[in-house]
Parts: C-alpha cells; sequence; structure tokens
C-alpha cells in the first residue's frame, strides 16, 4: 500500500513535471541542466523531468511601459520636467532572456537617457512644436540598442513638457502680446479696408455722376437742336403760306389791313408801358404812306 502511493506521487510529479501548457501569447525558455533548450510556444508540451525546467516565462503582448518624470535642458538652457510612456514587445524569448538581466529598467533608463538627448539638441520653442519628431528620434534610439534584448520598441509618446514657472510666465506673456499685435494688425487691416472700399464707392459714384451729367447735356443739346430745326421748318412753312396767300385775289388788302393793325396795336402798347410822353405823328398821312411803302414790298416780293 506504502509502495502504490510512492508510485502515485511520483507520478504526479512526473505528470507535473513532464506536462506544460502555455498560454496564448506567451513563451516559456526551457533550459536542460542548465543550458538554452528551446523556446515552448502556446498549446501543450512535454518536457523530461529533472532535467528540463521553465527558466523564463514572457508575455508577447504589447506592454505599456512609464517612463519616469526627469529634467532635460534644451539647446537653449532651459530646464524642461519631461515624462512620457513607452510601448514595447517581447519578439525574441531567448534574446529577452539573455540578454538582459533586466531588460525593462534597461528600456526605461535609456529612454530617459535618449530623451535627454534628443531634448538638448532644440530650443525650448521647438520642443513644444516637434513633439513627433522627438517621439521618433526616441523610438530610434531605443530600438537599436532592443534588438540585442529580443524586444521591438513600438512607440513612445511625450506625456508632459513642464518648463518653469517663471519661463511659462513669460511665455503667457509672449502669447498675450502676440494675440494683442494680431488684434491690432487685423483692426488695422480692416479700417485700410474700409477706406479702400469708401474711395472706391465715391470714385464709381463720381464717375456715373459725371456720366448721367454728360448724358444729360447730350440730351438737352439734341433736344435744343431738334427744337430749333422744328421752329425753323415751322417757320418757313408759315412764310410759305403766307406768300401763297398774297397771291390769292383780296391778299394785298389783307396784308395792308394787317399792317395797319400792327401799326396800331404797337401805338398803344407804347402809349400804356412807357412812362414818358408819345408823341404822335401829326400828320396821319405818313403812317398811310409808311402802310403803302410796306405794300409795295410786299407786292414785289411776291412778284418775285
Amino acid at each position: 500500500m506504502e509502495i502504490a502511493l510512492i508510485l502515485l506521487v511520483i507520478a504526479v510529479i512526473f505528470v507535473t513535471q513532464s506536462v506544460k501548457v502555455v498560454p496564448q501569447q506567451h513563451a516559456w525558455v526551457v533550459e536542460r541542466l542548465g543550458k538554452y533548450n528551446g523556446t515552448l510556444t502556446p498549446g501543450l508540451s512535454f518536457l523530461m523531468p529533472f532535467i528540463d525546467k521553465v527558466a523564463y516565462k514572457h508575455v508577447l503582448k504589447e506592454i505599456p511601459l512609464d517612463i519616469p518624470s526627469q529634467v532635460c535642458i534644451t539647446r537653449d538652457n532651459t530646464q524642461l520636467q519631461v515624462d512620457g510612456i513607452l510601448y514595447f514587445q517581447v519578439t525574441d524569448a531567448m534574446r529577452a532572456s539573455y540578454g538582459s538581466s533586466n531588460y525593462i529598467m534597461a528600456i526605461s533608463q535609456l529612454a530617459q537617457t535618449s530623451l535627454r538627448s534628443v531634448i538638448g539638441k532644440l530650443e525650448l520653442d521647438k520642443t513644444f512644436e516637434e513633439r513627433d519628431i522627438i517621439n521618433a528620434q526616441v523610438v530610434q534610439a531605443i530600438d537599436e540598442a532592443a534588438l540585442n534584448w529580443g524586444v521591438k520598441v513600438l512607440r513612445y509618446e511625450i506625456k508632459d513638457l513642464t518648463p518653469p514657472k517663471e519661463i511659462l510666465h513669460a511665455m503667457q506673456q509672449q502669447i498675450t502680446a502676440e494675440r494683442e499685435k494680431r488684434a491690432l494688425i487685423a483692426a488695422s487691416e480692416g479700417r485700410r479696408q474700409e477706406q479702400i472700399n469708401i474711395a472706391t464707392g465715391e470714385r464709381a459714384a463720381f464717375i456715373a455722376r459725371s456720366e448721367g451729367e454728360k448724358q444729360a447735356v447730350i440730351n438737352k443739346a439734341q433736344g435744343d437742336a431738334e427744337s430749333i430745326l422744328e421752329v425753323a421748318k415751322a417757320t418757313g412753312l408759315a412764310i410759305e403760306r403766307i406768300a401763297a396767300a398774297i397771291r390769292q385775289p383780296g391778299g394785298a388788302y389783307a396784308v395792308q389791313l394787317k399792317v395797319a393793325e400792327k401799326a396800331i396795336e404797337a401805338y398803344s402798347r407804347v402809349a400804356s408801358e412807357s412812362k414818358t410822353t408819345l408823341v404822335v405823328p401829326s400828320n396821319m398821312s405818313e403812317v398811310s404812306a409808311l402802310i403803302t411803302s410796306a405794300m409795295k414790298m410786299v407786292q414785289s416780293q411776291s412778284k418775285t
């Protein structure tokens, strides 16, 4: 009975030592008699009891590593408090086991030294503008050294860049001054554009008014010319009709009567409008002679 119990215990120990189940995204390093023998992949594996043993277990997932905050000095001798986070992944379990005694600490220290080196090449303003470049250079520097450790550095992200309070206050004053400057420039540009618009509008209005006045003068001149032409035509037509009427029988007597009427109207108008004494001819035969002379002129014109 005791022998059976001993055999059962030995069997259990044998099974536990020989049968291994590796989880997904894990890699176990096996040593045989203290020497590297192989790497177990996910799934069921068998080992030789008391000869083989699992020396190292690695997780192949992406691992975030917080990089402690540190003081970095920029190219223009300004201190910055910088911290970040690093993402890496174990790609070679054997190198990760034997390439470094503590690859996590090695990566952390290398990230800090690389970050100080990169920031030391930049001025203060550039460190805020070129975070992507800083991250890429840190990853490149770490990745080259981490190949021997069986680790692949995926990316590095700066979490905070904190300058001293004095520098931060000066930067805020600079930003305020820059914004005030932009506001003044925008206001002056607005006033300049407003003046340009007003001048352009006045110029267009003046041109429109001058064009209107010019067109009005042209229209008036054309109207006056047409009016004079029409008056001349009407006058000529009236003269032609008067001449034709004189040639008719009795026309001369009608003209004589008309001339007499006009003479009498002229004497009466002068008498009513003049403030001086009107001298009437004593011999009215002179008036008759004047009318007779006018009639002779009309008759001579009609004959020609």
